[in-house]
């Protein structure tokens, strides 16, 4: 019997939060846009329809055929996803008359209700739709309510399909894990299986099946994901692999060495490759950020190349890529018009002649560290703050050159050392320092400068999708501000980016 779940995508900004939650109950699902083929029904033991920005009033409403899925294996539509099933199966959905955004309370709850089983009256949910079901669907009951909102949660009569306007998903909603594990094991009697060690041991079985006795080469960063994927994959065909690690010149300052030595003292086999001449030359004149990206792709793949071609019948290039970077690269309503380029999802030039094999690419970045502590990767490597591809590339607005790569390496090495030094840096999630396209005038002596200004930067986030800037003391953010100013030449001004992700981002390009 099939034991996980198909989460089918229609927009919503929750709908990793979904997966993640399936996820946190040790059961396995993937996410799939509403409208794709690339998945057989018969895999998976429930069906969870997510929420949407649109409306299923509109004339551009997201459609979907479910007379496969309703009625035949567990169904939960959550907001829009409710409002579908209400819409489609003789309900009514109009624009709502009140307040149906934000903190709201169970009342009215089915004491028969398996789906809401264990909810106290009064329990806490989070609503956000604009419309609301003002009718129910054909041969189904309300199963509870809010003050505001009369169908918050329905249920089909002798039928496993449920409808709840509010989010589960997220962590305003206090019951929300119980509702989605109600659904799970109570209802679609899924076993919690999913562990990182059932994941490591299945990896190594499908690694070592899909390699065989060809080799492997792979482009270690020096983050958590690429260093998980290269134990992984050691453990599963050993010296098959062989590991790359280039020196781009966008690197942490003597990141290239001491990481180097990290990996040679875990056992791996790499081949370190200096290469930062090729990456600036390729850069020079070019200060588009997208282009950036491409241009530090296009340097990587050919000095990667060139080096993989000295290993001998090397046919698999590994990248640790995970989910979210899968997800982003596919929109609800097709091929997303621009994919951040150093994803890597999308495969490789023809010319390469390497298949792709991407271990981790069913994985959140929680899960992967999960994955890195059962395969015993210390903590030093497990804890680092994730990393850019482009590296500092996208950290120096505007053209790069050595020398503002050196400036910035200088201001980031004070300012990743302080936060270390203060016992700072684990409670982070991201740090690091911008260099702008901007010069402010300064008096440092008695002379007037006209110099940089750099951005410091720190986030709290588990994934990356989204993340609240850090409230760093402030006598931390003067101490660093005096340290970069008086010890890298070239920099007078500092600030610090108070911004959350939506809506920045939590890198400037």
């Amino acid at each position: 019997m099939p034991n996980k779940v198909l989460i089918l995508d229609f927009g919503s900004q929750y709908t990793q939060l979904i997966a993640r939650r399936v996820r946190e109950l040790n059961i396995f699902c993937e996410i799939y846009p509403y409208n794709s083929s690339n998945f057989i029904l018969k895999d998976y033991s429930a069906v969870i329809l997510s929420g949407s920005p649109y409306s299923v009033r509109s004339k551009d409403a997201l459609k979907i055929n479910l007379d496969k899925i309703k009625g035949t294996i567990p169904l939960l539509g959550i907001c829009y996803g409710a409002q579908y099933l209400a819409h489609n199966y003789g309900g009514l959905v109009d624009l709502s008359n009140s307040r149906e955004y934000g903190r709201a309370n169970l009342i009215s709850i089915s004491s028969e209700s398996n789906l809401l089983d264990g909810i106290n009256q009064g329990s806490q949910v989070w609503m956000s739709h604009a419309d609301t079901i003002v009718k129910l669907p054909k041969n189904s009951v309300r199963i509870g309510s809010t003050s505001d909102v009369e169908n918050a949660a329905f249920s089909f009569q002798n039928e496993q399909t449920y409808g709840i306007q509010f989010h589960p998903e997220v962590y305003h909603s206090s019951d929300g894990k119980l509702i989605l594990e109600n659904f799970l094991k109570k209802i679609s009697k899924i076993e919690a299986s999913w562990t990182p060690a059932s994941f490591v041991d299945s990896a190594i079985n499908s690694i070592r099946e899909e390699i065989n006795n060809d080799n492997v080469i792979l482009g270690l960063s020096g983050g958590v994901d690429s260093s998980v994927a290269a134990v992984l994959l050691n453990k599963a065909i050993g010296d098959q692999l062989t590991c790359i690690f280039i020196d781009n010149g966008l690197l942490r300052k003597n990141e290239f060495f001491s990481v180097l030595e990290q990996y040679k003292g875990m056992g791996l086999n790499v081949i370190g490759i200096d290469a930062k001449k090729k990456f600036y030359h390729a850069l020079s004149g070019i200060v588009d950020p997208e282009e950036k990206r491409k241009c530090i792709g296009k340097v990587f793949i050919d000095v990667f190349d060139e080096e993989s071609k000295k290993i001998e019948n090397a046919k698999w290039l590994a990248q640790g890529t995970i989910y979210p970077d899968v997800i982003e690269s596919v929109s609800v309503k097709g091929p997303s018009a621009t994919i951040k380029s150093h994803h890597n999802v999308g495969g490789l030039p023809d010319f390469m002649n390497l298949s792709v094999i991407e271990p981790l690419k069913m994985l959140f970045k929680d899960e992967v560290r999960k994955v890195g502590k059962e395969l015993k990767i210390k903590d030093e490597i497990l804890k680092r703050h994730p990393f850019p591809g482009p590296g500092l590339g996208i950290r120096i607005l505007g053209e790069i050159s050595p020398e503002k790569v050196t400036m910035l390496q200088e201001a980031d090495n004070i300012y990743i050392e302080s936060l270390r030094s203060k016992d700072l840096y684990d409670k982070i999630w991201q740090a690091g320092v911008i260099l702008l396209p901007v010069k402010s005038v300064g008096v440092m002596g008695d002379e007037r400068t006209y110099e940089n200004c750099v951005v410091l930067r720190a986030v709290t986030s588990t994934d990356g999708m989204t993340a609240d800037w850090v409230d760093l003391p402030y006598k931390f953010l003067q101490d660093v501000s005096n340290k970069i100013i008086n010890n890298v030449k070239g920099i007078n001004r500092v600030v610090y980016d108070i911004s959350s992700k939506p809506p920045s981002t939590i890198e400037w390009e």
